[in-house]
Order: C-alpha cells, then sequence, then structure tokens
C-alpha cells in the first residue's frame, strides 16, 4: 500500500524525463506552422569562410542554428579529420557533392569516402557537356549514375543527380530531363531539386515536384532576383543574382507544398551570393514565417 503513491507518480516521472509531458521544446530553426523542414545548409554557400578558415566557417554555420549540412568538399583535410570537426560543433553532414568524372571513373572510392564522412546522400550537381547538353550525353550520364548508384547502394548509401538547367532542352519525351529522370533506377538514383536552376530555364518547380513525385528526394532553396530574365539553358548566371527567400521571383508557398506533398526528405540553402553570411538569417526568418 506505501508503494501505490510512487507507482501512480511513475508515468509523470517517465513523461518529463522523456520531454512528452512538458511544453513543446522551440522548433528546429527555419521551421514554422507551415514549413516543418528539415532544413540545412549546403557550405558551398560560406566557401569563402571556410576556404580561409574552416573553424571560422563552421563557427558561422553553428551560430547560424543550423545542424544537417551538406559538403562541396573537405578543404584539404581527410573526410575523418573534417567530419570530427563537424560533429564536434554539432553539425550533422548528410549528403556531399562529388564530380561527375569521380562516379564514372571510381565510383567505389567516392563510396567510401562517402562512409567515411557518415553521408546519407551523395550526389553529383554538374554533368560535362559541349555547347548544348545533348540526348547522347544525357544517355551517357543516365548509365553512369545508374553504375555509380549500385555501387553507392551497397554501403547504405543514396546516390543523387542535383540540376543544374541545361537539362531543359526539348526532346521527344518533353525535356532531357525527362529523359534522364526516365532512364535510371528509381531505387539507385533519386534527384535533388535547385529550384533556381528549374525556375532559371523557364520550368515550374512545383510541377516538376509533381510531376516525378516519387523521384525528388532533397532540395536547394534558392531565389533569384527580381528582374534577372528567365529561359536561359545554359546552367549558369551571376551568383549574386542569388536572393534571401521571398525577396526574388519564386512561388515559395507552392513550391514547399508541392514538396511537402511528395516527401523531400532534406531541404538544403544554397546562396552563392557574395552576401550570403546576411541573407541565410533572412531566409531562416522567411521559412519560419512562410504559410501555405
Amino acid at each position: 500500500m506505501k508503494l501505490q503513491p510512487l507507482l501512480l507518480l511513475a508515468p509523470l516521472v517517465a513523461a518529463l524525463m522523456s520531454g512528452s509531458g512538458c511544453a513543446s521544446s522551440k522548433p528546429s530553426v527555419g521551421t514554422g506552422s507551415s514549413f516543418r523542414g528539415p532544413v540545412g545548409l549546403q557550405l558551398y554557400s560560406l566557401r569563402g569562410q571556410f576556404t580561409k578558415s574552416v573553424p571560422l566557417g563552421i563557427e558561422m554555420t553553428k551560430n547560424f542554428g543550423i545542424q544537417d549540412v551538406e559538403l562541396a568538399g573537405t578543404y584539404n583535410l581527410t573526410p575523418e579529420k573534417f567530419r570530427g570537426m563537424l560533429t564536434d560543433a554539432g553539425l550533422n553532414p548528410v549528403s556531399a557533392h562529388f564530380s561527375y568524372e569521380r562516379y564514372r571513373d571510381n565510383p567505389e572510392g567516392v563510396a567510401q569516402e562517402a562512409h567515411a564522412l557518415g553521408l546519407k546522400f551523395a550526389g553529383v550537381a554538374w554533368i560535362p557537356h559541349q555547347g548544348a547538353f545533348d540526348e547522347a550525353e544525357c544517355r551517357d550520364a543516365a548509365k553512369t549514375f545508374n553504375k555509380a548508384g549500385a555501387v553507392l547502394a551497397a554501403h547504405g548509401i543514396q546516390f543523387f543527380y542535383h540540376c543544374h538547367g541545361y537539362e531543359f532542352e526539348p526532346s521527344a519525351q518533353g525535356t532531357l530531363m525527362d529523359l534522364l529522370i526516365q532512364e535510371t533506377d528509381p531505387k539507385l538514383v533519386a534527384f535533388e531539386m535547385d529550384t533556381t536552376w528549374v525556375f532559371f530555364p523557364g520550368q515550374d518547380p512545383a510541377a516538376w515536384l509533381l510531376k516525378y513525385p516519387k523521384r525528388w528526394q532533397l532540395m536547394h532553396l534558392k531565389d533569384l532576383k527580381k528582374g534577372v530574365a528567365t529561359g536561359a539553358l545554359t546552367g549558369s548566371t551571376d551568383p549574386n543574382n542569388d536572393v534571401a527567400l521571398g525577396l526574388g521571383q519564386l512561388n515559395w508557398p507552392a513550391i514547399l507544398r508541392a514538396a511537402r506533398k511528395v516527401g523531400v526528405k532534406y531541404y538544403f540553402i544554397e546562396d552563392e551570393s557574395a552576401a550570403a553570411p546576411e541573407q541565410i538569417p533572412q531566409t531562416l526568418r522567411y521559412l519560419e514565417q512562410v504559410q501555405f
């Protein structure tokens, strides 16, 4: 009988220890009532800072309140050393970009490096091509991606391709982007949508998410300055045309609604402009407040 009060208190104690009995904790940075994230940072956004001082780049990233990061190199550090520096700072390396040539010539080497970095995803952001991207180059890339995807899958890592705008050349399938998606194995090859590199060639990011709902697992959140002309298939524009989300041309409520519907797993802010250190906090605040 004397133990009964303690037994009655046990569920409350367990709830308090687990946090379930407390008031809800503060939402993760960059998330709000509509956008739930998770939102991270592509570290290329701070390439100047990381090149100058890796500890400086890491500290800046941490100070944004961000935890998940996508890598674009290790700044002459071994994968193990770079991973250790990130994790010691509370940063979680989720994804990284490696060159097309490495996937083509030595996918096993990429897989081993990705494993050493502790990645869930490893991808590529540019397919080498001369002049306009053509069907032969597209089909060759699809074969390379399927092969690389199989090698990485054996290590428990998901391969992905990050679109860059030039893939929207017209083709019998609609565009070469359609062909690339259709010719790659859904189990081995995922896709990362860079929103600007869908919008800049004159396409609708939300429509592309919904067109291939099971393929887009990652997303680069990037906005394009108002007044910049669209419709070019070059895959290139002035990096300073990147602006904080909500200040540019893209329809973020529609894009984020579609991304949530199709189940995008990770969102990474990528801001290539010189003003990125000032614009990244603006983007995070926008994501916290946007409604859709």
